[in-house]
């Protein structure tokens, strides 16, 4: 047996239902979730119908590079979306389709990952928990950069030491942040890119959120935005990972991408062949339609606008929570523990969201998630605002 495993905490879910166990939820309020990030708009009706209308194709067995169609999608909307240059992103060596982050994520670290207990993968804290729990299957350890508010909840790259820069192997980056919502600006994406030159690491950013923003006139910048601001036409050291399941709704289809440095991801195509992880041809058909279409996308930031506007406005006066930068999570200070406030509100207002300890790490004796909680804002509007309010009236009755 693999004694790393014996390392891996228990998934913040996990966690979450050992702290209800035993919880009695009152009887005439129905639940409503606001716990796990799962898209509950409706999917596009033309990707089911590529979908469906392909679905003869499932006898043929996919290559695990992808159709060249798909990669050429890709590379149009990532030139199109990051102003990356026509030509620089070629769709044969700089794009992979993947089965959806969770899975590249992972993936990726047991690719570039040298075994070195001296390794470190560094990431945000809080956290995706696939990021600690790649580097310790992957025999590096991971090191976490707290998530503060007084640096607008990024992490502060300026204050960490050259010894841990020259131990990185894999930079984390996510953009928006999970749970935090903050976005990473263009110019400390440029200096972090200066960073892996000098100390030899790769920069992975997790860009899954990208596309749930505020402002229609400012898409928030990516990583392959500060390559193309740099001239960096290579792409070295810097990977991004994008997938369909937040920008379109569609986290059933299992579809997204990897690109960037055509070396790491020739390396990457060769683990993933023998992993055996090819995406389907009706899935990949369908991701096509999926990423040539921007109107659906443009709807689904309105909705969550709406949400936000509505939210926002109950939980203002009473908690500490402020609009994020980008994705559909509220970061929201409580006042009192972040467990007991989750438990609680459970047991009174039948309202689950997450304690945002279960998403940090406490390095030196600082949780930057305790007194905080996550709340998705996935929910139906009317369940949101219903939502909000329950949580309100379980604030205002301990004032």
């Amino acid at each position: 047996m693999n004694q790393a495993l014996s390392h891996l905490q228990p998934y913040p879910f996990e966690k979450l239902r050992a702290l209800m166990a035993g919880a009695q939820p009152p009887e005439g309020k129905a639940h409503i979730a606001l716990s796990i990030g799962e898209p509950k708009h409706a999917s596009p009706a033309f990707v089911a119908k590529a979908l469906a209308d392909n679905l003869d194709k499932l006898s043929v067995y996919p290559t695990t590079a992808g159709l060249p169609a798909l990669r050429e999608a890709i590379t149009r909307w990532c030139a199109q979306r990051f102003g990356v240059p026509t030509g620089w992103l070629d769709p044969a060596r700089h794009v992979l389709p993947v089965n959806g982050t969770r899975e590249a994520l992972f993936a990726f670290v047991q690719t570039v990952a040298e075994r070195d207990r001296e390794g470190l993968i560094v990431s945000p804290n809080p956290f995706y928990q696939i990021y600690e729990g790649a580097a310790i299957l992957a025999g590096v350890q991971p090191y976490y950069l707290p998530c503060l508010e007084a640096q607008g909840f990024n992490p502060d790259f300026d204050a960490v030491p050259a010894q841990v820069w020259d131990r990185c192997q894999v930079l984390f980056l996510c953009s928006p942040g999970n749970p935090t919502g903050a976005l990473i600006p263009l110019d400390t994406l440029k200096r972090l890119i200066g960073l892996a030159d000098q100390h030899d690491f790769i920069i992975a950013a997790d860009e899954c959120y990208s596309e749930l923003y505020f402002d229609e006139g400012t898409p928030p910048p990516g990583l392959l935005s500060a390559c193309a601001a740099l001239g960096r036409s290579d792409f070295k050291r810097c990977v991004v990972f994008h997938s369909l399941s937040k920008r379109s709704n569609l986290p059933g289809l299992r579809s997204g991408f990897v690109a960037g440095d055509a070396d790491i991801l020739k390396a990457f195509l060769l683990y993933r062949t023998y992993h055996g992880c090819a995406m389907s041809i009706p899935t990949q058909l369908a991701s096509i339609a999926a990423w040539q279409d921007e109107t659906h996308v443009r709807e689904n930031r309105d909705l969550y606008r709406e949400k936000f506007d509505a939210v926002l406005d109950i939980l203002g006066p009473v908690l500490d929570v402020q609009r994020p930068d980008g994705g559909f999570y509220l970061w929201a200070g409580v006042p009192m523990g972040d467990e007991a406030f989750c438990r609680e509100l459970f047991c009174e207002q039948h309202v689950t969201v997450v304690p945002g300890s279960y998403l940090s790490r406490e390095i030196d004796g600082v949780n930057p998630g305790a007194h905080r909680v996550r709340m998705a804002l996935v929910a139906p509007l009317a369940e949101c605002i219903e939502a909000a309010q329950r949580v309100r009236a379980f604030v205002e009755a301990r004032r």
